[in-house]
Order: C-alpha cells, then structure tokens, then sequence
C-alpha cells in the first residue's frame, strides 16, 4: 500500500549540476535526485501527503509523477523518519571517534590562514630539499641500526604515529564541517590502513570537501618539510631521517588511487563522477562476462558521457594497478616476510646470545601481530561475501543436494 504522510529526517541539501545533493550527515546514507525529485522532497518537509504532492506536481508541470515508487525509494535509502504516523525502524548511526570533539573545538582546522600556513612550511622544506639534496632521507636511512629489532620497532613507531595524525586531520576537519566522522581500520589490497569514514562531507561545499580530503596528506608533508628544515641548524639525525622517510613514503603511497587513497577521492570529485570506484568495478565486470561470451548489460548505459569516459579510464587503471600489486605482493612481500620469518625462527631455536633471541622475538610478534591484525579486518569487511561465495561454490559441485 502506498504511504499517504511521509515524515523524513532532518536533510542536508546540496546543489551539485543538474541534481541535487541529499542525505543524512549523521549516518552518511546520501542520494542524488534530480530537481523534480528535490520538489517532492520540499513538498513532503512542508507536511503535504503523498496524493497533495502528486496533485501539486501535476498543477506545476502537466505531467503525473510516481510519487510513491520516489518515496520508496527514500526509504530504502534510510531518509524517511516515519510513515503515516508509525516510526521506520533504522540502525542507529555509528558512534564517532572522539565523541567529544565538537565542531567548534576544531573549526580553525578550516580557516585559510592555517592553510597557508602550512604550505609556507611546506615550501620552505621543498627549498632546503632543492638547496640542500643531502638532506633528503633515503631508503638506506631507514637502516640506522645494526640491530634489526629496533629498526622495525623505531619504523613501526613513526609509521603508527603519523597514520594516526593524518586520520586526526581528516576527523578535525570533518567534524568542523558537522560531519562526526569514525576512524577505524580497512585493508587496501595486501594493505593494512586506517581510514576515516567521512560520507557525510558529501553535502558540504566543494573547497570543504577537498579540505577534508587532503587534510591528511598536507600534515604528512608538513610533517616531511618540518624535519628537513630542522637538519639546517641541527644537521642530521637518524629520528629525522626515520620519520620524515616514513612520511614521503605515506605520501606516495596516496597516488596509489586505484586503491581509493585520498586522491583518488579528489579525483572523484573534480570529475563529477558519483561512484568511481563502484562503476568501474561494475565496468571491469562485465566486460569479463562479455569475454566469456555471457548476456551482461553495461553499466555505464546509465551515465552521462563524459562521466562514462572518466569510468573507462578509471577501470583500466584499477585493473592494471591491483594486478601489478598483486605481482608485488608475490614475487616480494610474500618472500621478505617468509625469509624474515624463517631467520628469526632460527635464532630463537639455535641463539647465539640473549640479544639475539631477544630481536628474533620481537620480530616474531610485530610481523605476526600485524598479519594478524590485517586478517582480522579483511574478514570482518569480506567475511560475509566470502561464505556466501563458498556456499554457492559447494551447491554448484553438488547439485542433487542443491535440489533437495
């Protein structure tokens, strides 16, 4: 039966082209609707019925719009509060990280001062790497110490630092644009991460969303330039070198954006597309049921053209850069960790001294922890999939117990 009074929630609204932007900031569920759709929205807010806003409708434009089949689809979106008076049932919103930290606590994270700021030091630290070359880490700096132990305990230090600062600046600038925002880990490909779950900056403006976008990397990098310009007066120093390495690395790592980084959210948004990732996963799909000679529709029939172009470019970028990382996790992560494994296994069953055994310890258990750690989250996130992928792999090998 359709609904005759539509409560929603409260509603960020966006203007965004043609559409409109619009959803909850609080749980991150955002739509786009065209501008008649955005009509019914309005409509609604001002408490008329279903049957009302599709007499209005008709009065405005001369055409008969399918309010109902509109407000369902607001409800499968979790935009609707209540229908005729009785509450829809919705999973309460995820608690955000820092729950304390209001917006007014961190709207200086906006103010354009600061962001000049920071790329006054930023600059200043790309001089002295112009002026001063020698000043630049390398890998082999990495390597302060003979003692393999406190390498990866000093390396997993900086890097576990500087991951928490950058997802700091992604939540400060969040919730200064009322967005709660929720820090929690995920896996890219053999990567462990943390990121910040901001869905909600959709409905803030455009200069915002790049802010909160690349909040991260300009902490990196001033980071990075704050311990090249400490080399001048105080030269060099195995503690700048770890971490101002560890911070390029983070940074380059960001054009990564097959692997959905913070730039390739950027790229996302200068490109209008609505679901990069989404469509070209979507794309890359069906042309694999296409070259195994499958009915499948194509999924960019649906998008605009100039949208559909960024979404074939897109996909051949992901599909290029998640086979040559998986060739990297084969042919190097896979063996470094196996031998690094293997080495410390054998000092602690056959150790020359307490030292050793010590180092052979505790690269067990940081290696360990953090596979461990990395399993733990990719089941969480794919662990359903995965189940319901083997269940439908057990009934196609044993179709007579699938007719049962």
């Amino acid at each position: 039966m359709t609904p005759t009074r539509v409560t929603l929630h409260d509603l960020g609204v966006r203007r965004d082209r043609e559409e409109w932007i619009v959803g909850r900031v609080e749980t991150g569920d955002v739509i786009a609707v065209p501008t008649q759709g955005m009509r019914v929205i309005r409509l609604l807010q001002e408490g008329a019925t279903v049957p009302e806003v599709e007499r209005r409708l008709v009065a405005e434009t001369g055409t008969r719009v399918n309010v109902g089949g509109f407000v369902e689809g607001l409800l499968r979106a979790g935009l609707v509060a209540a229908v005729d008076g009785c509450p829809v049932p919705t999973a309460a919103p995820p608690p955000p990280t820092l729950p304390r930290l209001l917006p007014r606590h961190v709207r200086w994270t906006l103010n354009p001062l600061l962001h000049a700021a920071l790329a006054t030091v930023i600059l200043a630290g790309a001089a002295v790497a112009l002026l001063r070359p020698g000043a630049v880490p390398g890998w082999r700096d990495l390597l302060w110490s003979d003692r393999g132990t406190l390498v990866l305990l000093a390396q997993s230090a900086a890097g576990w630092l500087l991951i928490l600062l950058h997802e700091l600046a992604h939540l400060c600038t969040a919730r200064a644009a009322g967005v709660p925002g929720r820090v929690r880990f995920g896996t890219r490909l053999q990567f462990l991460t943390a990121q910040t779950e901001v869905s909600g900056i959709w409905l803030a403006e455009r200069r915002v969303r790049l802010t909160v976008y690349l909040s991260g990397m300009a902490l990196d990098a001033a980071v990075c330039a704050v311990c090249l310009l400490l080399t001048v007066p105080a030269g060099p120093h195995p503690a700048l070198s770890v971490v101002a390495m560890t911070a390029l690395i983070m940074l380059s790592t960001q054009f990564l954006v097959f692997m959905r980084t913070d730039l390739y959210f950027v790229l996302q948004d200068v490109t209008g597309c609505r679901n990069l990732y989404g469509d070209s996963t979507a794309y890359a799909a069906h042309l694999c049921r296409r070259a195994l000679l499958r009915p499948s529709a194509d999924p960019l029939a649906r998008l605009p053209r100039t949208e559909g172009r960024w979404v074939r470019a897109y996909t051949a970028l992901l599909v290029a850069g998640t086979a040559l990382c998986l060739c990297l996790a084969a042919a190097v992560t896979v063996p470094a960790t196996v031998g690094l494994l293997a080495g410390s296994v054998r000092a602690l069953l056959d150790p020359p001294g307490w030292v050793a055994a010590a180092d052979g310890v505790v690269t067990v258990l940081v290696v360990t922890g953090f596979h461990v750690l990395w399993a733990r989250t990719w089941w969480l996130r794919h662990g359903p999939r995965a189940r319901r992928a083997a269940g439908l792999l057990r009934r196609n090998r044993d179709p007579e117990r699938s007719v049962r």
